[in-house]
């Protein structure tokens, strides 16, 4: 939130030139002929980013093993949720923009949630929040993640490098040959996965979806006595990516100069259907289709949480912030967002609340289910 405050600050000051110098200093890397130039701004999302992604794949991939979606019993709800969440606020971006050919580039914005927010959030609404609303907010705000990254992969990818599609191929087979083989060290998996981070950005896909196809590969069993690789490459990046690579992408992503802009901008139906997908879409896609899943005996509401708590989830979902700032990012590789400007105002917008409205939700919730023992 501060990194947040600080680049809104800059690119409205008089250092508003330097904040611009340093998101387009370009950075270069290489050796003899090979080589990646990319301007700091594109360092941070394509690069730096994909730690964070690599963050994301291990905590799905210990969730699905062993934790709160390791079984149909458990994931089916959040499950069905997260895509009730998902599809709302692309409808209701698109009923905005849809006739644009231009700004329907954007529908996925207003789809992500930002986990760390939106748990924060909660955490915030006291003693009396039950584990197991936290543990629903956490499973759907996962599968919501690994929607986006699905989106990511499937509508926001360049034209394809076959060549280097192979060359990816080549590192995961290698990843797979060092799983296979029983190695634990995480450092032998980072290894091969700079050059699959490498063959995934020349490809066309983007460059931050090796960061999850490399948490795939590395153990998250170890023989008794042992830590688990996963979880201790897991605890170590935690720190990073939160103190690190968030503050450092929030600070160059949520800049948005307000000089010039006008009522016109604000009201323009990029962000109006980015404020209304999060706002209104999410609490209602959320919570209609999960209330149509138990009604069909197609799964349950996880014991101790009624429907107002759940409401006050729908409403926390809202806070898209990193992954739909991400998003926005990817509309304007693609020349997409004309309004790019007026789209993190929205999302900012949106996510405050967003992140307020779940708050009383949550609280007034909590109060309900007391009253009600």
């Amino acid at each position: 939130m501060g990194a947040t405050l600080l680049g809104m600050v800059l690119a409205n000051s008089p250092l508003s030139h330097l904040y611009t110098v340093f998101l387009e200093l370009p950075f270069t890397i290489g050796a003899g002929s090979f080589e990646i130039s990319k301007p700091a701004l594109l360092w941070i999302n394509d690069g730096i980013m994909s730690v964070f992604f690599l963050l994301v794949g291990m905590e799905l991939k210990r969730e699905v093993l062993e934790g709160h979606l390791s079984s149909l019993r458990k994931a089916s709800l959040p499950g069905i949720a997260a895509a009730g969440g998902m599809l709302a606020p692309a409808a209701i971006y698109l009923a905005f923009n849809g006739s644009d050919p231009v700004a329907r580039h954007g529908w996925a914005i207003p789809t992500a949630t930002d986990i760390a927010f939106a748990l924060a959030v909660l955490s915030l609404a006291g003693k009396g929040v039950p584990t197991a609303l936290k543990a629903f907010l956490l499973s759907v705000a996962i599968f919501d993640d690994l929607g986006a990254i699905l989106v990511i992969a499937l509508f926001y990818t360049e034209e394809l490098s076959f060549l280097s599609l192979a060359m990816a191929g080549v590192w995961i087979l290698a990843l797979a040959a060092l799983n296979r083989a029983g190695v634990r060290r995480p450092a032998a998996y980072i290894l091969f996965g700079v050059p699959l981070w490498v063959a995934v950005l020349k490809s066309g896909v983007h460059a931050t979806l090796a960061g999850v196809i490399l948490a795939l590969f590395i153990p998250l069993r170890a023989p008794e006595g042992e830590e688990s690789p996963l979880k201790s490459l897991e605890h170590a990046l935690h720190p990073w990516v939160a103190f690190g690579v968030l503050p450092l992408f929030a600070l160059a992503n949520a800049g948005v100069p307000l000089v010039g802009m006008s009522i016109r901008d604000v009201v323009h139906p990029i962000p109006l259907g980015i404020l209304t997908g999060l706002v209104l879409g999410k609490p209602l896609g959320v919570l209609g289709v999960a209330w149509l899943a138990v009604k069909a005996r197609l799964a349950a509401l996880p014991e101790g949480i009624g429907w107002r708590q759940l409401f006050g989830v729908g409403i926390l979902c809202g806070i898209g912030f990193t992954m739909s700032l991400f998003i926005t990012s990817l509309a304007e590789e693609a020349e997409a967002a004309s309004h790019a400007g007026a789209a993190r105002l929205g999302i900012l917008a949106a996510s405050v609340v967003a992140g307020l409205a779940g708050y009383f939700a949550i609280r007034a919730g909590a109060r309900g289910a007391d009253g009600n023992s």
